[in-house]
């Protein structure tokens, strides 16, 4: 049969995992109908245990979900829920009762979090987190066959871990592309860039750590030194072992801001030097606060897939990105307050708690092709060797196509000065990475500043109070409206929110 029988409908939903259960010769031609560039699409593999989307049920002459019981009218999610109450010996005593069971009590999300709360001395990756947690890889083994349930809740997470990324993070808009740039010196930075998304392709060729460190080599030298790793801390060696064998939906990201001290590197231009900020992000006044400073550099290290879903850094700083290793897609918006957050990002009112998907997968599935639509939205990849820029305040949302290794750091260059000093003060609870026994730290950066710079510090304290004059006239102007004193231009109610130049009001 002519794969030009099969409709467009049910080509999208087949090669978006919500029905799979097609004839096989219309599953075939699926599979080899080419895309535009003659390429072959890739194919999402079947389910370890056989699970199948949720619409596939209602074709299908078997639902295995009706032998669980009073579980059966339970929606799926609801039973992961229940099961997350559960220890380990009573997970594996539910999964032994029937197969539709086994298939809920063995999701990995619950063994992932029964492994983390279970501190243990040796650690050693087995492939799974089920596995891991029982220290032996045949549990990674699935011998059960479940190929007649049928659940979104159990299927989706496997489906957008094997979603390729490709199409995502190709064919970026003209308009949408981060600028690319050799070099800039800090002059440059400062008149023109302070406040705009770059990607520099030149200082981090000349890093010693750029020309020395790979995944196996960073596992030879510092093999059984511990990194954190999101809420675990673990050998590198174990690290690796994961990145290299696992199918996570959201991998596990080794995060680590204390790896100069733990790999005992030398920072700066000095003789014997592993690696040194750009020259153009040389400024940072955070830096008056020595050893008061927040945490502010990061060794970064993940496999593919593994990312961060859409964030501002903290304490309104800005930040860089190198990549020593492998290439990150990013996608950004920029800091205005006339634009709403990133398509299926969800802020609290006083941007305390962000919401969104819970995967990059899950976010690119759904929300991707309309953020690339959105005005200021801003897409580019940094490859092994490159440098990315990430002003004060941009969203932003990141995954490595390959293996990676980098090294962030976040800064307050002059120009963003008002920004931090009005999150540290009127943020206090949101402020993150000061070490306890600095109680007030607004104050204390105040203070630093009047004893190091006090002109650019009273320059950024006009600026901030000039902002916040600007917002106070703004919500007067509501209030005047809103109160029915229309002045002489008459008329009701009426909000604006000014130009697109409009600054983010601290």
């Amino acid at each position: 049969m002519s794969p030009s029988v099969i409709s467009p409908e049910i080509q999208n939903q087949a090669l978006n995992g919500k029905i799979i259960n097609l004839p096989s010769h219309m599953r075939q031609d699926l599979i080899d109908e080419p895309d535009e560039s003659g390429e072959k699409p890739v194919t999402i593999p079947q389910h370890p245990l056989g699970i199948k989307p949720a619409g596939n049920a209602y074709v299908a002459r078997y639902d295995m979900k009706t032998a669980c019981g009073n579980f059966y009218s339970l929606a799926d999610e609801l039973i992961i829920q229940i099961l997350e109450n559960l220890d380990a010996k009573s997970l594996t005593r539910l999964g032994a009762t029937c197969k539709a069971l086994y298939a809920f009590s063995t999701f990995e999300e619950l063994w992932k979090t029964l492994f983390i709360e279970s501190p243990r001395e040796q650690i050693q990756w087995h492939g799974t987190w089920r596995a891991t947690y029982f220290a032996n890889s045949l549990f990674a083994k699935y011998p059960v066959d479940c190929s007649y349930l049928f659940s979104d809740a159990l299927h989706r997470p496997f489906f957008c871990a094997h979603t390729p990324l490709t199409p995502y993070v190709s064919n970026i808009p003209a308009r949408n592309q981060i600028a690319r740039l050799s070099n800039l010196t800090a002059a440059e930075f400062s008149a023109e860039w302070t406040d705009r998304p770059f990607i520099l392709t030149e200082p981090v060729r000349e890093w010693p750590v750029y020309h020395r460190w790979s995944v196996d080599g960073l596992n030879e030298q510092y093999g059984d030194v511990e990194f954190r790793a999101e809420a675990v801390d673990w050998p590198m060696r174990s690290y690796i072992e994961y990145m290299k064998n696992s199918s996570d939906e959201s991998p596990l990201y080794l995060f680590d801001r204390g790896f100069v001290e733990k790999m005992k590197l030398k920072v700066g231009k000095e003789e014997g030097a592993d690696y040194w900020i750009p020259g153009c992000f040389g400024e940072d006044l955070f830096a008056v606060l020595g050893d008061q400073r927040p945490d502010s550099r990061w060794l970064i290290v993940g496999p593919e897939r593994s990312g961060s879903t859409f964030h501002k850094d903290p304490n309104a700083t800005s930040a860089w990105n190198a990549v020593i290793r492998g290439s990150k897609y990013w996608i950004m918006f920029p800091n205005t307050s006339t634009l709403p957050p990133p398509p299926g990002v969800f802020v609290s009112e006083d941007q305390s708690e962000v919401t969104s998907p819970l995967s990059i997968a899950e976010w690119l599935l759904s929300f991707h092709a309309e953020a690339r639509r959105t005005k200021g939205c801003l897409e580019g990849i940094c490859q092994e060797g490159e440098v990315l820029h990430v002003p004060s305040g941009w969203w932003h949302l990141v995954v490595n196509l390959t293996p990676s290794i980098a090294i962030t750091q976040n800064f307050i260059p002059r120009a963003h000065l008002s920004a931090a000093l009005g999150f540290l003060k009127d943020k206090a609870d949101q402020v993150s990475g000061f070490k306890t026994d600095v109680s007030d730290p607004f104050e204390t950066f105040v203070q630093k500043m009047r004893e190091r710079h006090p002109e650019v510090l009273e320059e950024g304290l006009q600026e901030l109070e000039k902002l916040r004059e600007k917002k106070k006239r703004k919500w007067d102007e509501v209030v005047k409206n809103d109160s029915g004193d229309s002045g002489e231009n008459g008329g009701g109610f009426s909000f604006g929110f000014g130009g697109d130049d409009d600054e983010e009001i601290p």
